[in-house]
């Protein structure tokens, strides 16, 4: 019992300098604040890109890694435009109304350095076939009540934890 006595301080040293692990989100060293502009987007489909943006920063606001600010003062820049919103139908009734729909949205999204104008990272969702696939896809059932806007707001906020990863994980 004695020996485990002195050896306690030892470990309890050991355990507290640990083994390179850290608590809460991991970020890039030096920045602090990220500005998120409104995302972009050449399609058709009305309020998807504030949608998007307001999921993304939501998603900043809740991890708690970067504060939020205008881009006079902000370290980085969040970018994104999405590239293309599909909708299809999955399965159909015998009377060819759709039973259950998908909705795909994919993004391209850039995070910018503002003091140095260097490109931290960079990724389009799905990425091309050259690297893994990942893009934010919601299936939805209009016969259960279930709708495009409900399916919308889900697209976006499974995307912006997708983008806000970015930022937290190294490449």
């Amino acid at each position: 019992m004695r020996t485990f006595a002195r050896i306690q301080p030892g470990l309890l040293l050991l355990f507290l300098c640990g083994c390179g692990y850290t608590f809460g989100p991991s970020k890039i060293p030096n920045v602090s604040t990220v500005h998120v502009p409104v995302v972009t987007t050449d399609g058709f489909r009305r309020n998807i890109d504030y949608l998007l943006t307001e999921a993304i920063q939501n998603e900043i606001k809740i991890r708690g890694a970067y504060r939020l600010t205008d881009e006079a003062s902000a370290d980085t820049v969040l970018q994104g435009k999405i590239v293309d919103l599909r909708k299809g139908v999955l399965s159909e009734t015998r009377f060819d109304d759709p039973r259950e729909v998908q909705l795909r949205l994919q993004a391209e999204v850039s995070w910018i350095d503002r003091r140095s104008g260097r490109i931290l990272k960079q990724r389009t969702f799905p990425v091309s076939h050259e690297m893994f696939q990942q893009a934010s896809q919601v299936s939805f059932a209009p016969e259960v009540g279930q709708s495009m806007a409900t399916a919308q707001v889900e697209a976006a906020r499974r995307l912006a934890a997708q983008i806000v990863d970015l930022t937290e994980m190294a490449w």
